[in-house]
């Protein structure tokens, strides 16, 4: 009796196992439909990307055309009347820059060519400016000054 009941589990075991895989079959081919699906979505939008590039490329060609026509001579700027107004600097700055009176951007490139022949650029940090004899009283006293702070003192010492 041992002996066929041995025969009745393996059979019984063998039976379970089938059924098992023919479950895990199932599962695998819809895993296969759902990327089937897929791929044909995937089919449909690239076919959908291929006609929406058509259309830009149309229109690049447009817009070549285009700039073509703008390329005529620029018209040269105006500067602003206010820069070109003559000042009379104080007596420290026209030591520097000259007593004459000047417009605002002449006394800012006489100032820089002041500052570039003298080399009083930090040679580490080229924004700083080191102030000698004639600058400092420009500086208000500082020995160092920043060149964006360098524009706002320079303009206290130029009148109207």
């Amino acid at each position: 009796m041992a002996t066929k009941k041995k025969t009745t589990r393996k059979t019984a075991t063998k039976k379970a196992a089938p059924k098992k895989k023919t479950a895990a079959k199932k599962k695998t081919t819809a895993k296969k439909k759902t990327t089937a699906k897929k791929k044909t979505t995937a089919k449909k939008k690239t076919t959908a990307k291929k006609k929406t590039t058509k259309k830009p490329a149309a229109k690049k060609k447009t817009a070549a055309k285009k700039t073509v026509k703008k390329s005529a001579p620029k018209k040269k700027r105006k500067p602003n009347p206010a820069f070109m107004k003559p000042v009379k600097p104080s007596s420290a700055l026209s030591a520097v820059v000259g007593a004459s009176a000047l417009p605002r951007t002449e006394v800012t490139k006489k100032l820089w060519n002041y500052i570039k022949k003298n080399d009083l650029q930090d040679p580490v940090n080229r924004r700083m400016i080191n102030a000698d004899d004639k600058l400092r009283p420009i500086f208000g006293g500082k020995r160092q000054v920043n060149m964006f702070e360098m524009t706002k003192l320079v303009s206290k010492h130029l009148t109207a």
